[in-house]
This record gives C-alpha cells, sequence and structure tokens, in this order.
C-alpha cells in the first residue's frame, strides 16, 4: 500500500518518520527546499520537492499507484484542491485531509474528502470532556473519532432524571444503547424510566453529545 503526504511540516514530518519505522511505502511532497533536504537528512527516504497542487509533481511521486493521499499543509485550500485532484482526477482509493479551521469541516465533507482532521476541534474535544468528566465519560470512538460512546451519569440535577426514554428530547445522531442500573444491565425501551444513580450508554457524535450534555444538565428549580 502506498501513501503520498503532502506537506513537509511538523505534522507531514512526523507521520512520515512514523509510517517510515512501520516498513510502510511512503513519499513525501514539500515545496521548501530547506525542509525537503532536512527530511530527506533525517530519515534517508524519498522526498520530492514541489507543489503538491501540481498535477505533474503528484504523478512524479506515485499519484497512480497510491492508495492513500494525505494533505497535511498548513493552508485548508491546499489541502482540499490536492484531495479532489487525488479523488476525481487519479482514483486514489482515500483521502485524508488536515483542516486548520473548524468551520470548513462540512465543507470538506460535502465535496467527498474520506477522512477530516482537524487538531483544533480535537483539541477542543479533548477540553470539554475534561471539563464536564463529571457528566459523561468516553468509553470508545468509532467511525475514526466521528462518532463516540458515551457513558452519561445521572445524578438529581440531570434533566434526564424520572423521564422515560420516549420523553427524552434527543439529536437525531444519539441513540440510547444500555442503562446500568447498579450491577445490572437495561435494555432500554420507550418506557424506560432513568433514575438517580443510573448510567446511560449512547451512541452519539461529538456535536450530539456535547448538545445532549448541555440540556441534560441544567437544574431543576
Amino acid at each position: 500500500m502506498k501513501t503520498i503526504i503532502i506537506g513537509g511540516g511538523k505534522v507531514g514530518s512526523n507521520l512520515f518518520r512514523t509510517l517510515l519505522e512501520k516498513n510502510h511505502d511512503v513519499v513525501v511532497i514539500e515545496r521548501d527546499k530547506e525542509t525537503c533536504l532536512k527530511i530527506a537528512e533525517d530519515t534517508n527516504a524519498e522526498v520530492i520537492c514541489g507543489d503538491g497542487t501540481n498535477f505533474d509533481v503528484l504523478i512524479d511521486a506515485g499519484i497512480d499507484e497510491a492508495e492513500i493521499i494525505a494533505a497535511v499543509t498548513g493552508t485548508d485550500e491546499e489541502n482540499l484542491v490536492i484531495c479532489q485532484i487525488a479523488k476525481f482526477n487519479c482514483n486514489a482509493a482515500k483521502t485524508i485531509a488536515r483542516v486548520n479551521n473548524p468551520k470548513n469541516i462540512q465543507m470538506f465533507k460535502t465535496l467527498g474528502i474520506d477522512n477530516i482532521v482537524c487538531s483544533t476541534e480535537v483539541i477542543a474535544n479533548l477540553i470539554e470532556c475534561e471539563l464536564d468528566k463529571n457528566k459523561y465519560r468516553i468509553v470508545s470512538t468509532i467511525e475514526r473519532g466521528s462518532m463516540v460512546i458515551a457513558e452519561l451519569i445521572i445524578d438529581a440535577a440531570n434533566e434526564w432524571r424520572g423521564k422515560m426514554i420516549k420523553e427524552l428530547s434527543m439529536p437525531e445522531e444519539c441513540v440510547v444503547v444500555s442503562v446500568l442500573r447498579d450491577s445490572f444491565v437495561i435494555y432500554p425501551k420507550g418506557s424506560t424510566e432513568i433514575m438517580d444513580k443510573d448510567k446511560v450508554l449512547v451512541v452519539a457524535s461529538r456535536a450530539a453529545l456535547s448538545e445532549i450534555t448541555r440540556k441534560m444538565n441544567k437544574r431543576k428549580i
């Protein structure tokens, strides 16, 4: 499996070294000559000096044989162009784009980019989870982190306490999977009532999780 990384900055060069250490077939494209020389000296591996948005440069890098294209430059527009070239002109199997501005995430998804990584969003989610750790904990992530399995902790201040599942106001991207009460697991129905000290397991998008935790932790008057 061949991977092409476009962008030799900190993200790209560290990704390049990591894949090389795992014996992957990988090449990096970087436009800055000094950066290219440094990466080549450090890794003793193939580095192409050129513009990753240039089709000829991508052909020279072997994009026709590449299965994964990772565009990790510091510019969202460049990363989008690179992934679109790879996806629609070279039939690359998978495209991964670094997004610096979280506002661009939906646009990238709409335009067909397979996987999107936003460090700003990841850090924000980690901070939010830490601040709200008394309200829930993330058990696992799925779909490369876009969805989570989370355990919601019900207490006296929780808006869900005393309500049946069918009475809950939840976003579309959220499903209640089970309720843990004492040492018993309850597979919920619409009539299942949520009680104090329950632990409610949900599958949700990160946006949906943020929304329900904001709503469910409003104190009752």
